[in-house]
């Protein structure tokens, strides 16, 4: 079976984040996140949000997602998050488990996009003792379906959070292809975003995420509630080492910059040479297409991984390691359909 396409969690880690861990492995170090390659991996991130905050590297987005969410939400409360969200769909009800019982309202919206009317119908409900009012909002960027967010498009969402005085969480997962598809990462800090979680595994580094907290106050007892939840590394160096390794050398950027290229090439190929339709806007590194079963199942019995997603349409992911040359004979496969 050819990975290529099923996952972005499918590729190794790229080169530099490699390299990355290779340096951080020579020699002695302080334990427990006090060495400075975390250190100067926090500064990175720190540099490209243009903001202060506090920075934790933990195993896994879903920790990261949760852990933050049990942040801005008490467990009698609820968090507001697209319906699609990784938070609802693919996290095995972490954001109740880490938020002693916090639950998720799912919303409406196009393309994977929170849609602003339905952000406002539920801030506007009547607060009653029998369920859980919101108090948070979840915003992924890119998004489920591989569609980026524009700066305008967050403001009307967090805006009204705000003002309700509602946290806003942003799951980063993709940031990266964000990023390259033309996101400035300095608003997410101005547009009143609280926590965000800068993604690692998805744009090359092994399985890390790293927390970030632009309201300090969340970082209250933060080492505590990390060591409880089992993401304190004892060796913490090696959580943010290819971190360190993708920011210096700018990897993290150039591996989404290309994942998003693929993604656009698999796109023209579909559009132009298939008798399949594209779902939804291709605009970071994923893309999803229109495809009866049994055309499905044809391109799994040809070798090729690929998933049908929850609207029913078939999702292809790039990654940083996708080549050309898969792209190319993906689409061949799919004309020979």
């Amino acid at each position: 079976m050819r990975y290529d396409f099923g996952s972005d969690n499918t590729a190794g880690m790229a080169p530099a984040a490699l390299q990355g861990l290779v340096a951080a492995n020579e020699g002695y170090a302080r334990a427990y996140g006090a060495d400075d390659v975390t250190a100067r991996a926090a500064d990175e991130i720190r540099r490209r949000l243009d903001a202060d905050a506090e920075i934790r590297f933990v195993f896994s987005g879903t920790a990261a997602n949760a852990i933050a969410l049990s942040m801005l939400a008490w467990p009698h409360e609820a968090v507001l998050a697209h319906h699609a969200a990784h938070v609802c769909t693919d996290e095995t009800g972490a954001p109740g488990f880490f938020g002693s019982g916090v639950g998720l309202i799912g919303l409406p919206g196009l393309s994977g996009k929170i849609d602003p009317v339905a952000v406002q119908a539920a801030l506007d409900e009547p607060e009653v003792g029998h369920r859980q009012p919101p108090a948070a909002l979840s915003l992924t960027q890119s998004t489920e379906y591989g569609t980026v967010y524009t700066e305008e498009e967050l403001r009307h969402l967090i805006e009204p959070a705000k003002l309700k005085g509602c946290g806003v969480h942003m799951d980063g997962a993709r940031l990266a292809n964000a990023a390259a598809a033309g996101f400035d990462l300095t608003q997410i800090a101005r547009l009143g975003v609280d926590v965000l979680v800068f993604g690692g595994a998805k744009a090359g580094a092994n399985c890390t995420e790293a927390i970030v907290m632009f309201d300090r106050s969340l970082a209250r007892r933060i080492d505590n509630r990390l060591k409880q939840a089992g993401q304190t590394a004892s060796k913490a160096r090696y959580l943010s080492a290819p971190f360190l390794g993708l920011l210096e050398s700018h990897a993290w950027e150039d591996g989404a910059a290309h994942a998003n290229l693929m993604a656009q090439r698999l796109a023209e190929g579909f559009a132009g040479g298939s008798r399949f339709v594209l779902a939804h806007p291709v605009e970071a590194n994923a893309v999803f297409v229109r495809m009866p079963p049994e055309a499905h199942q044809r391109l799994a019995d040809l070798g090729w991984a690929c998933y049908r997603f929850d609207d029913g349409s078939v999702r292809f992911v790039c990654s940083w390691a996708t080549s050309q040359a898969a792209v190319d004979e993906l689409l061949a496969a799919v004309r020979a359909l």
